[in-house]
Order: structure tokens, then C-alpha cells, then sequence
């Protein structure tokens, strides 16, 4: 089981992406979406990536508030008003 607190650098490594603080920055500021698309819908998610947000955000659990993070951060430049609904 997963014991530890879900945090940025831990959705990125279970994502498969590199977890280094430098590599999130660039991530987000390379990958931001428009306002009408929802974060599980962005083109650059593979199939097992898109499965792990959804999954995550629907147990309304620990991790669903990283993917939440995530998700206002990839939005910052298009200011996503509300909640990105599933």
C-alpha cells in the first residue's frame, strides 16, 4: 500500500513523469490548458495517466487534492474560474 502524504512530486512520479522541482515547473508552464478544457481531457495524457487522474479524483481522497493542485496550475494562465468537473 501507499503509505506516504500524495504531494506534487508524488502524483509526477506515480504519472511517470520526472519529479524533480525544476521538471514540474517546466511541465506546468509548457502544459498549460484553456480554461474549457478539463485536466483529465488534455491532449497529453496517456491512456494509464488519464485513468490515474480520474480514478484519484473521483475517491475524493488525499490524492484528489494533488490532482486539484495540478489542475490550478495548469490553468494559471487562463484563470479557470470554479472546479474542473469530471
Amino acid at each position: 500500500m501507499f503509505d506516504q502524504q500524495p504531494t506534487l512530486e508524488l502524483l509526477f512520479e506515480q504519472l511517470g513523469l520526472d519529479a524533480s522541482a525544476d521538471a514540474i515547473n517546466q511541465f506546468i508552464d509548457t502544459h498549460q490548458l484553456t480554461s474549457d478544457v478539463p485536466l483529465h481531457k488534455a491532449p497529453f495524457w496517456s491512456k494509464a495517466q488519464h485513468d490515474f487522474i480520474i480514478s484519484n479524483w473521483k475517491k475524493d481522497d488525499e490524492w484528489s487534492l494533488v490532482v486539484d493542485q495540478l489542475n490550478e496550475q495548469l490553468h494559471t494562465e487562463n484563470k479557470l474560474s470554479g472546479s474542473c468537473h469530471l
